[in-house]
């Protein structure tokens, strides 16, 4: 090994950095639309109503679900550098070129080329993760790893709105700005990352068995599709799609229609206001994450299921309440609401699509089952992005609050699950020796 390659522990805190880094920069062109949104609606020269921004969001989200199918596999095949660095680099183009040129036409070709974009991020980010981490570590490294999504949208908002409303005074400010950040991250990211750590001449973390030459040959052979027929036969996947697909759409209308649906129901806290209030979702969106991670792995012995239905089953109250917040008119219960829906929505959402996905999908399927189980929530995240321009927004979170409950239920079946490797931990008695007796006929 070369002396010169530093240790494993300093590998995997530049790689958690550096990806961290990199998926908290996708929120910046993933946001910029949100925010533009506000200016766009006041703009003579570039009339789109709420159902055309509707119909817009809808396209991105729909490259999007399927970029998480797609992505996966070749992450899988051909390793995170490539496909998520041409990610940033790709985003950053359409984002730019969004600012530059408003027309229609352009707006939805370049929302489905950063819906593609956008998708290389999350499965060959955790696949990355996956590489330098053991699985007992997975459920908290990833529940503090997934708090760069809930920074990305927090700071993403208030960084494109300063730039169009109060730097520049155009929407236009509010893609080139994202842009700019998102590249500049792609050359980080082209400088500090590696896929694994036999990369870098360091052991893998969780070796392999050994092939034969004839094994090695015939899996060098296997189709890219091969892991996804693996992923469609592991009921837990199957299971953890089904409840993502319930669980996103509401994530995503708050994501992209938050400042919209603020500035509707209070226009006294103006456009800057209104897109700096829903960032108390995304704040409380760093510490779930977190909070849920530790607990699947301290509390429940790496059993996923138990943290997350029961934030779900929270998380469904606080949706059923939101529009009632927001119709009193009180800034601090709408902030104090979003923030606890944030700390309940975040927290299983990194779950599901992070740890819970890669731990039942296997290392060789990692990026797969990563991405299979958020394609399955970007379908779902595409009534996110619709709802909010076609309906009443009462409506559209009573619906969301049923969505969360039946993701709750759909899991409590699964509430025992562990990954495949994890042992049960035994009860810690002292003095306490295991006796087998035979049984008798």
């Amino acid at each position: 090994m070369n002396k010169h390659i530093g240790t494993i522990a300093r590998w995997r805190v530049q790689i958690f950095a550096i990806t961290w880094l990199a998926y908290a920069a996708f929120y910046f062109t993933r946001k910029a639309f949100s925010v533009a949104k506000l200016g766009i609606a006041e703009d003579p020269t570039f009339m789109l109503d709420k159902m055309a921004m509707a119909n817009l969001d809808a396209i991105y989200l729909a490259a999007y679900a399927v970029g998480q199918f797609t992505w996966g596999m070749l992450a899988d095949r051909f390793g995170p550098r490539v496909v998520v660095l041409g990610g940033l680099l790709i985003s950053a183009a359409a984002a730019l070129v969004m600012g530059s040129f408003a027309t229609l036409p352009i707006f939805a070709t370049c929302m489905l080329i950063q819906g593609l974009a956008q998708s290389t991020g999350w499965s060959g980010l955790c696949k990355n993760l996956g590489s330098f981490f053991p699985a007992k570590q997975r459920g908290r490294v990833l529940g503090l790893w997934s708090s760069c999504y809930a920074f990305g949208g927090l700071v993403a908002s208030p960084f494109a709105g300063w730039w169009a409303y109060t730097l520049v005074g155009t929407w236009h400010a509010a893609f080139i700005s994202s842009a700019a950040v998102v590249a500049v991250v792609a050359v980080l990211f082209f400088i500090f990352q590696r896929d694994k750590p036999e990369d870098v001449g360091l052991p893998a973390v969780e070796p392999e068995p050994e092939l034969s030459a004839e094994e090695a040959e015939a899996n060098s052979k296997l189709s890219v599709w091969e892991p996804l027929k693996e992923i469609l036969r592991n009921r837990t996947v199957l299971v953890l799609g089904l409840a993502y697909f319930m669980l996103k759409p509401a994530r995503y209308a708050i994501l992209l229609w938050g400042p919209v649906i603020v500035f509707e129901q209070m226009p006294s806290v103006g456009k800057v206001g209104a897109a700096i209030i829903p960032t108390s979702f995304e704040l409380a969106g760093l510490l779930g994450p977190i909070l849920i991670g530790l607990a699947s792995d301290k509390l429940f012995g790496a059993r996923r299921m138990p943290a997350c239905v029961l934030s779900l089953l929270a998380l469904t109250v606080t949706l059923a309440l939101f529009m009632g917040a927001l119709h009193t008119g009180s800034v601090l219960l709408v902030v104090a609401l979003l923030f606890v829906m944030g700390l309940t929505l975040y927290g299983p959402d990194s779950m599901i699509s992070g740890a819970a996905a890669i731990d039942f999908g296997k290392a060789k399927a990692g990026a797969t089952a990563a991405g299979f189980v958020n394609g399955c929530g970007s379908v779902g995240a595409v009534l996110g992005g619709l709802l909010p321009g076609y309906f009443d927004s009462v409506t559209v979170f009573i619906v969301f609050a049923g969505c969360a409950l039946f993701s709750a239920l759909v899991l409590i079946p699964h509430w025992n699950s562990r990954p495949v490797g994890v042992m049960e931990p035994r009860a810690s008695i002292p003095n306490c020796r295991l006796t087998i007796k035979p049984l008798r006929s």
